[in-house]
């Protein structure tokens, strides 16, 4: 059809059509405005399934503000660090702390600032909330004197860790803007030294799910402490994914987490296996890195824990004590060049 000469507007109702125009146009930025605010702090901050109730970041001590419902009331930035690391801890872990604090990790905020800026690793300890009044008083004694936890408002429960994981990296997401977001253990001995070299490496893929991998058969007893209920879904073999104590995800990876619905994840018994289901769905790049597994420290081990003995150090509390008196644990030089 030939374009059609259409007959102008008088002034004056084009003046009135332009008036219209700009007023439409500033409420409709106002409004994608409020959405796009909305959508953002809903995604980072809920996780609404979990649990009833929504589950969102109650404090963060010494950086990103208080963070309630979603609504930050500190510093509306990100904290921007090449790789936070969140220990998962509970409520019966105290003495695991007090030995983290005495080794690796240090026990003073400065001494967290010194080692974020030395390697780009922002590090707290992550735990959620028990109804026993007499635990959460003496945990708030903790966060005020060590100032180095991210509670999270889900409830503390071995059997609920996947909806804890997936609480903690949506919370990690909201706080922090970094590069990798790692889940940690805390019965394991860390050379942050050569994890930040390990996450500061070139790669092609955005999408990354670091770990020591691992394959083996669906545990079907319920007798056995990783029985897993839903082993109907899975076959007699897990597909591969990373051991428990520690693994990465890239911030495309998480991002992708927050962004997606709570229910649209399944959750198996175990956290890992969980975790490894989504990343086999999301097509993600797995790299399978060996130093994150190590029975005994060496000049390039990166995580230290009694595999395939325990999921962690058996007695960590006393063998985080004993390893870091090893030369070979604490003082020996990171090969640069095995990086």
């Amino acid at each position: 059809m030939p374009y059609q000469h259409r007959t102008s507007p008088s002034p004056r109702r084009s003046r009135v059509l332009i008036l219209a125009s700009c007023l439409l146009i500033g409420i409709s930025g106002f409004v994608f405005g409020i959405a796009a605010i909305l959508s953002s702090s809903s995604a980072s901050y809920r996780c609404s399934n979990a649990e009833p109730g929504s589950v969102r970041v109650v404090w963060e001590r010494g950086g990103g503000g208080r963070i309630d419902n979603g609504i930050g009331d500190g510093d509306p930035k990100r904290h921007r660090v090449m790789g936070f690391v969140g220990i998962q801890t509970g409520f019966g872990s105290v003495g695991r702390r007090r030995s983290l604090r005495q080794t690796w990790m240090p026990s003073d905020r400065q001494g967290l600032k010194r080692l974020e800026e030395a390697t780009g690793l922002a590090f707290r300890f992550i735990i959620g909330r028990t109804n026993d009044k007499s635990k959460m008083l003496e945990l708030k004694k903790e966060v005020e004197e060590y100032d180095d936890f991210v509670l999270l408002d889900i409830e503390e429960e071995y059997s609920k860790l996947p909806y804890k994981t997936l609480a903690f990296f949506k919370a990690a997401y909201a706080l922090f803007d970094s590069e990798f977001y790692v889940k940690a253990d805390d019965d394991i001995y860390l050379r942050p030294d050569r994890l930040s070299l390990l996450l500061a490496r070139e790669r092609t893929h955005s999408q990354t799910y670091i770990g020591c991998m691992k394959k083996g058969p669906v545990f079907t007893d319920p007798k056995l402490k990783w029985y897993e209920p839903l082993s109907y879904l899975l076959g007699m073999e897990y597909f591969l994914h990373a051991y428990g104590p520690i693994y990465a995800l890239s911030a495309d990876v998480v991002a992708s987490l927050v962004a997606l619905r709570n229910n649209s994840f399944r959750m198996f018994s175990n956290e890992d296996v969980t975790i490894g289901a989504w990343m086999l769905a999301m097509n993600v790049n797995l790299e399978n890195n060996k130093a994150l597994c190590e029975p005994e420290c060496t000049q390039t081990s990166i995580a230290v824990w009694d595999i395939p003995k325990c999921s962690g150090l058996c007695n960590p509390e006393k063998k985080l004590l004993e390893l870091h008196q090893k030369e070979s644990c604490s003082k020996s030089p990171t090969l640069a060049s095995d990086y």
